[in-house]
Parts: structure tokens; sequence; C-alpha cells
């Protein structure tokens, strides 16, 4: 009977099996995507953009590189990271990865990076290699990079005996090593898809504990501290994890580039005894902390998955400040840190960072799962059904995973193999999107291929604050119809990853996301100008494209990629970063595409969709209306007298909210008056919101539960 981790690496590989034939990809292609989401999901990189190359150099030393995060100039603590892949393609058994097999991949990456230096050796490479483009990006940003992470990605085990590999240096450059291997990686996928621990120990690694006051009585669900934190010591630890510290963050994205940046890196220069005074601070959380008695009282010794959810910049300015030889000794930052449990984290960390976060205004709330707008695509992927195909009577669902796991999870839940097979039937695996995939399939549509070529979370960050603009204006929008066409977004997405894949042009390989990304756009944009629009209902009813489509899609993307491989003069060198500026993105906008006539039965007018978006809009707004009234009327009989005193109590409450609150009062207390309207009830739920946000505990709960 196979082992627990051998079942796992046997699922993973039959997935990647399936994504490399589902995108027409290579398979070892497929497993570096499902290795680096993993790692961007954990937060150990930002992006992952792929450079298979391997050959042998001088001396008969391999040289070999596997992919790279992305310009090290961009990276808050100026680190490139390299990725270096050794899979096993045909698995029977879960390999062990030795010491000098660990060693040896390392050493061949090591070698990339030191020819890369090597004139004679950049020329040697045709400039449209990928491979090209990072030992390019590697040799000018040289004397900007501080540090360099190589991460080796396996589907072997790590050798038990391997414990850690020492540090090393390329030309006084620090080297840091990591493995990600099949074992890491289940712990990664089935630890409910939660954060891989992450442990400060101050008083081993930064030369003490912080001195802390306590700011709660003893009595709250969480414990509060206020702490002044040493800048250096702050530096240090940002060192060590990076955006790791930054996770729940909303700003974790934004680069040091705005008016508050100069502010705090001004001070810190010219007048660091006054940082303390000029200064708001950090806003902090942990899921725990120990403690010891210090000389001058309380200190914390250790933090367990410390977040600094707001603060981000003043963070990564002092870091900056540090690499740049600035004394921080006089420096002190405040910081206010909530210790808060694992099970309220996901609830009440991002309600802290929403609330803490005032500099450089954004819509804090669209980057975290909980949302409404995440809550609703979700809610239409678990009831709305896929028109059975075919001679097939089975209709399946699109599964949309708004929080890490929750696929995993729910196919966990079901005890016997019978029901995870019919669980499998309803949601199929190849039908899951995850909330930065929906960012990347709905961004190239909106003409912004340039961002979706950043990576995953930058896509989602520049996503998800049009759609929180979007969701303040009018919730009503995004509605069923819109589902639909997300997922119709979907399905050309992965169908142009697949025709891209099969052009003969193609064979080489390299760039095919960017390739895939400004093919739609371009699409999309043209047909914005002749005022037409895709027919995404005859998508979603027939879960492909047509034929047609699929032509002129490959007529765009053999155009476009003209443009993506021959930046010329007019960008970087390196493709990957060309295609991520907005120069690019101009040069394929005014570009002249001979569209063939096959897309003309695609189409609809831009009028005939504005008619269907209004009714959608309005369908939409009398569903908010019914669903609220259920919502209020099947509430546990007390919760409306209980909102009605608690925000009496605090002053919160308008005459109109409490006419609106009676109304629920009067029905739950003899269900024989007139139910509250769907108005009224759509008020009931604002003014509960309202009042949460001023701190009132209640929630909105079932009758029967």
């Amino acid at each position: 009977m196979p082992s627990e981790i051998e079942t796992y690496q046997q699922e993973m590989f039959q997935e990647a099996l399936g994504k490399s034939e589902a995108e027409g990809s290579f398979l070892q292609e497929a497993l570096f995507d499902i290795y680096t989401d993993k790692l961007i999901e954990n937060g150990d990189i930002s992006a992952a953009h792929q450079v298979f190359y391997s050959k042998p150099g001088k001396n008969n030393r391999t040289e070999k590189v596997s992919g790279y995060d992305g310009d090290p100039i961009e990276s808050n603590d100026g680190s490139l990271s390299l990725l270096i892949a050794d899979f096993d393609t045909s698995p029977t058994e879960v390999e062990t990865l030795n010491r000098s097999g660990m060693e040896a991949e390392f050493t061949k990456l090591r070698h990339f990076v030191e020819s890369a230096l090597d004139d004679n050796f950049r020329h040697g490479l045709e400039e449209t290699d990928p491979a090209f483009g990072l030992a390019d990006l590697i040799n000018t940003r040289w004397g900007k990079i501080d540090k360099l992470r190589m991460i080796l990605i396996t589907n072997k085990a790590l050798s038990n005996r391997v414990d850690r590999t020492p540090s090393t240096q390329i030309h006084d450059k620090p080297v840091s090593y990591s493995v990600l291997d099949i074992n890491r990686m289940q712990r990664l996928q089935y630890a409910s898809e939660e954060r891989e621990e992450m442990s400060i120990n101050l008083l081993a690694d930064y030369g003490g504990g912080i001195p802390v006051l306590p700011a709660h009585l003893g009595n709250e669900e969480y414990e509060s501290y206020i702490a002044v934190l040493p800048a250096e010591k702050l530096a240090a630890i940002y060192d060590r994890w990076s955006d790791r510290l930054l996770e729940q963050n909303v700003r974790v994205f934004l680069q040091a580039r705005g008016n508050v940046n100069q502010g705090i890196r001004n001070t810190l220069s010219n007048e660091p005894g006054m940082f303390f005074a000029y200064n708001n601070g950090i806003t902090a959380t942990a899921e725990n902390i120990e403690t010891i008695d210090g000389v001058n009282g309380k200190e914390i010794s250790r933090l367990q998955n410390f977040q600094i959810v707001n603060g981000g910049q003043t963070t990564g300015s002092i870091y900056a400040a540090s690499k740049a030889g600035t004394d921080l000794s006089g420096v002190f930052v405040q910081m206010k840190l909530s210790v808060i449990s694992p099970d309220r984290s996901e609830e009440v960390v991002p309600k802290i960072s929403q609330y803490a976060n005032s500099q450089n205004r954004v819509n804090a709330a669209d980057f975290f799962s909980n949302h409404p707008f995440h809550v609703r695509i979700e809610d239409f992927s678990r009831r709305m059904y896929v028109p059975a195909q075919g001679d097939s009577l089975k209709e399946s669902k699109w599964f949309y995973e708004r929080a890490r796991g929750q696929y995993q999870n729910e196919l966990s839940r079901r005890a016997t193999v019978a029901q995870r097979t019919a669980y499998g039937f309803e949601f199929p695996k190849h039908q899951k999107v995850v909330k930065t995939d929906l960012a990347k399939f709905i961004s190239v549509w909106d003409g912004v291929p340039h961002i979706v070529s950043r990576g995953a979370q930058k896509c989602f960050v520049d996503y998800a604050g049009k759609i929180g603009s979007l969701w303040e204006i009018n919730p009503d929008q995004f509605n069923e119809m819109y589902f639909r066409h997300a997922i119709a977004k979907a399905i050309v997405f992965r169908e142009t990853e697949k025709i891209v894949s099969s052009q003969p042009w193609y064979e080489t390989g390299g760039y095919r996301a960017n390739i895939v990304a400004y093919t739609i756009a371009k699409l999309s944009r043209d047909l914005q100008i002749n005022k037409q629009v895709l027919d995404f209902e005859d998508i979603w009813r027939n879960q492909k494209i047509t034929p047609g489509l699929a032509n002129v899609i490959a007529i765009g993307a053999t155009q476009v990629k003209e443009i993506i491989l021959n930046p010329g003069q007019h960008g970087s060198r390196n493709i990957s970063e060309w295609a991520k500026q907005e120069a690019c993105w101009k040069r394929v906008e005014a570009l002249e595409v001979s569209w063939p006539d096959s897309l003309q039965g695609c189409l609809l007018t831009a009028g005939e969709q504005k008619d269907l978006n209004k009714q959608a809009g309005k369908n939409q707004k009398e569903l908010n209306g019914i669903e609220a009234q259920i919502a209020v009327t099947t509430a546990a009989p007390n919760l409306w007298a209980n909102v009605k005193d608690w925000g009496n109590n605090g002053g919160f409450l308008t005459d109109t909210d409490r006419g609106v609150l009676k109304t629920a009062i009067d029905f739950h207390s003899d269900p024989s008056n007139t139910p509250p309207s769907d108005r009224q009830c759509e008020r009931i739920l604002e003014v509960l919101s309202r009042l949460q946000i001023e701190g009132c505990t209640l929630e909105l709960t079932s009758n029967d539960q």
C-alpha cells in the first residue's frame, strides 16, 4: 500500500499531467507552475518567470536555471530570486534527494549566474531566448543586487540528514538557499492551506527581546501590547523574512516611490532623532508570543506568524535606509501589537489592516477574501450549473476559490471515495478558478496586459482596486451574467494558451504567458473600437470557443508575438521585463491586425450588450432584496432587539434606523405581523454592518443554527 507522501506525489503528478494536456504545455512547465504558485501563495516570491536552460559550459561545468522572480530593483529588499527545478517526470516512487544531489543543482545555478556576467556567454545566446533575457538582467542589475536567493523546487524528498545549506557569496553578493521538496509541498497543501509557520526568535537571532506594555485587561478575546522597536532590529527582521512580514498588508506591493516614503527617507537621513515624533509607527499582529521578565519589565522573546498590517512603507523605507548605510542606531519605531489566535486570524487581521491603513489611501477590503465581491462570486459558483454538454446529461459547476485551500478542504470533508468522486464530478478540478486567476482572466479584457505580465499578485492588486471602486458605485453590476462572462473569459484564456503552444513558431517555447495576455487584450481593444463585444453567453453555453474564434486568436498571436519578442530600442532587452511596460502595450495597441471574417459569428454589438447588462443588473437588485429579506426574517429571534439596544447605547442609530429595526423586531415577536419589505431588510443589514465597524460583535446567524 503506498504511503501518504507517495499518494500525494501521484495526485500532484496527475494534476500536472492534466494541466499539461489542458494548456498544451510541457510536463516540466506544468510542474514548475504548480510549485511556484505555492511559493507565491506562501510569500516566498511574488512572481515566477520560466527560463528553462541547461547546457554544458566551459570546463564541462553545467549551467542551469529554470526561472526567476523579477527585476531585483522592484523588490523591497534588492534581492534576485532564482529558481532551479529537479523534477522526476516519470515517478514510480518518491526518490530521495541527498545533500550531494542538492548541492549539485545549486552549483549549476551558481554557474549560470557567474556566466551571465561574461560577455561571451551572453553574446552566444539568442536574444529571443529567455535565458538571454535573464542573463542580461543579471549583468545589467548586478550593481543594484543586494543578495541572491536560490530556490530548488523538486518532487523528490530532501534527505532528513540535510538540515540546512550555509550561505555563500558570488562576487561579494550574499547567496541564500532554500528547497521546496515534495514533503514541504504536502505540508503547504494540507495544513488547511494556511501559512507555513514563521517563528522569530528575538533572543537568539536579533540581539534581545522587545520591551512591551500590555494594553488589555485580560478578559478580551485577544491581547494588545504597545512597544518601542529599534529600527535596526526591524530592518534585520525584514532582511530575514522580507515580504512574508507583509502578507496581510494591503500596500505590500506599493513601492517606495510616493511622497510618504520620500518623507520617511528624508527624516531617517537628516533628522533621525525626530523619526519617532514624525512617524505613526507600525501596526502588527502575531498568532502567539512568548515573553520574559527583562531588566525594565516584560519583554517579547519570540513572535509566531508576525505580520505588519500597517506600516509596510515605514518598514521598507527603514530597510532601504539600512542597506544604503544610514545610521539607524538612534531611530526607534512605535508598534501596536495584537495577538490573534489562528482560528480568528482570517476574520480579524484584515479588519485591523483595513481600519489601521490611512496613508496612500486604497480600498483595503478589496484585497481580502471576505470582501462582498468575492463572497458573491463564490455563491454564484456554488449554485450555478454549467449547461450539459453533448450527449451527457450530467451538469457540473465552476468552483471559485476565494480563500486558499477551499477546494481541497471541501474535498477532504467527503469521508468516502464515492463521496469524493461525486464531488469531483460536480466540481471538476479543471473547473477551479482561484481569485488571482480571475483577476488575470478579466484584466486582459480590460486592456492591461502589461500589468498581467507583472505577475499574479501585482495583477490582483490592480484588479482589486478597480473592483472595489466599481463595487462602491454599483454592486448590482456583479451579477449572474458577470459570473457567466467571467467563466467564459477563463475558457478563452485557457484555450488561447493551447493555441499559442500549438503554433509552429512556438516550438522553442518561451513567453507564452505574455503572448496570451497581449493577444486577448488586443482583440478586446479592437472590438471595443468597433463597438463590438464577444458573445460570452455563447461561450458559457458551449463551454468552448468556436473554430472561427480559435483561428482569429492564432492569427492575432502570430502578429502580437513579433512585438513581444522584439523590443528593439523601445524597451528592455529582457523580454519578460519589456512585456511589463506600458510602452509594450502601446505598440501592440497601434498594431494593425486584419482580423478574419470568421470572427463575425461570435460577436454582439455594444448596444446589445448594454441592454443585457441593464437587465442583469435589474435581476441582481431583485435578488439582493429577496436574499436580504430571507436573512433578516430567519435571523436568531433576539438579534435585532440586541442590535437596536447596542446601537442606542452607543448613539449610533438614526430615527430611520430604529424604525426599520422595529419592523424586524415586531415580526420576530409575532410572525403574523407584516414582515419588513426587501428595501427595509437591505437597510437593516446595512445598519448591522455599520455597527460592526463601530465594534459591535453581534453576528447575523440563522434561526436554525
